[in-house]
């Protein structure tokens, strides 16, 4: 089997898009169909980390994305009441020397653009939208879509990149039942010139209290400050991006916190809500000529902001295997799903204890806290938490 080998893709999403552009780039043809009538993003931020700017770059898109994004100086603790800071991890400097790529803070669909973009420029009709699908289908030879039109599409393998509520994963594996984590989260993007002078600072902070906490940083050049407050609240439990809350309503849920999360809050012009369901970490994605990537096939909490990252890399290892291995594609997406399953489980189990650290009952007053960050937060614990994650290769780890 030649480049003439053919991918078709559900979902074009970051995950979705990024397959296609890093497919496209080695010369394989690509399909890609998308339920929704345009490609766009929900209105908000994501966090490239070295290792997703790697990634970005190995798919000739990290420079112009560079443009559009923000380089915080810095990461830092705050302590939710006082606002006392304690510094995270450099972001600057200091990582693109340890790392060889700084850390990005994103607008969600400005990647999403960058990305589409590049892929059209090698392929103007690769995405098709308004095209939900609805089955599954393979033999020894190709795998298919089947869409809600009748219609269908046909290539070599079949990639699920259809996100969270996957079609395709639940076609190959089976219904999907997240357990609610018993958290909710609040998010919005604030123009930067609506905060209060002293705030508006090329800096990612991460409010920690007892039982909720809070991360903003700047977006598109700092014209943008994102917001994210996770809440313990077992009576929100709609696993949605879109619903709409109120003002009132996350200010009860941050009372007594800082002036300067009461700012966050009041000057978002539109605030959503939703709950956290948690997923097993899948082991086991493929089925002969159908693979999974993305939140697909490892959903994480958003408690080390891999999310978009680990679906980047999936798109730049699924590339490389395709490419290594094109004359048998089912080997392909085997050796794709091995070199990843592993990286992404322990993705997932460590976002999960970064919500334990970040909710902690020690942290209720300074004294505590001090104490509590020494030992946690350190140094020495923030480097074995973090270093595996961001000096990871994707585009160069044996496959």
């Amino acid at each position: 089997m030649d480049k003439a080998l053919k991918v078709i893709i559900a979902g074009g999403g970051i995950g979705g898009a990024a397959a296609a552009l890093a497919l496209l780039r080695k010369g394989f043809d690509v399909e890609v169909y998308e339920q929704a009538a345009e490609l766009g993003e929900v209105g908000a931020g994501v966090q490239i980390s070295p290792n997703g700017s790697r990634a970005l770059d190995y798919l000739g898109v990290f420079k112009q994305l560079e443009k559009v994004s923000c380089a915080p100086e810095k990461k830092e603790f705050r302590l939710w009441n006082s606002g006392d800071s304690w510094p995270m991890f450099d972001l600057g400097k200091i990582a693109i020397e340890k790392y060889g790529y700084p850390y990005l803070t994103v607008y969600r669909p400005d990647l999403l653009e960058t990305l589409v973009n590049a892929a059209r420029e090698i392929k103007p009709d690769v995405f098709h939208l308004g095209q939900p699908v609805v089955d599954i289908q393979q033999d020894a030879q190709s795998a298919t879509l089947i869409l809600q039109d009748g219609s269908s599409a046909t290539g070599d393998i079949l990639i699920g990149a259809d996100g969270i509520k996957s079609t395709i994963r639940r076609q190959l594996w089976g219904p999907d039942v997240p357990k609610f984590s018993g958290m909710m989260a609040w998010r919005a993007v604030i123009p930067m010139q609506n905060l209060p002078s002293h705030m508006q600072v090329m800096v990612g902070s991460t409010w920690i209290g007892p039982g909720q906490h809070l991360v903003n940083y700047p977006l598109r050049d700092g014209k943008l400050m994102n917001m994210v407050g996770t809440v313990e609240r077992p009576d929100w439990k709609v696993e949605s991006w879109t619903v709409e809350g109120t003002t009132e309503e996350c200010l009860n849920d941050y009372s007594g916190w800082h002036e300067d999360v009461q700012s966050l809050i009041k000057s978002a012009p539109k605030l959503l809500k939703w709950a956290f369901g948690e997923r097993v970490p899948m082991k086991k994605w493929s089925k002969n000529r159908i693979s999974l990537m993305g939140d697909a096939c490892h959903p994480t909490l958003p408690f080390l902001a891999q999310g978009a990252v680990m679906a980047i890399e999936d798109a730049v290892v699924l590339s490389r295997c395709l490419e290594q291995y094109r004359s048998n594609p089912e080997t392909a997406l085997l050796v794709y799903e091995q070199s990843r399953t592993e990286r992404t489980c322990k993705t997932v189990t460590e976002a999960r204890k970064n919500t334990d650290r970040f909710h902690s009952a020690e942290l209720v007053t300074r004294e505590r806290a001090e104490k509590y960050l020494q030992k946690e937060m350190g140094e020495a614990p923030i480097h074995d938490r973090y270093n595996w994650l961001y000096q990871y290769d994707s585009t160069s780890q044996a496959i």
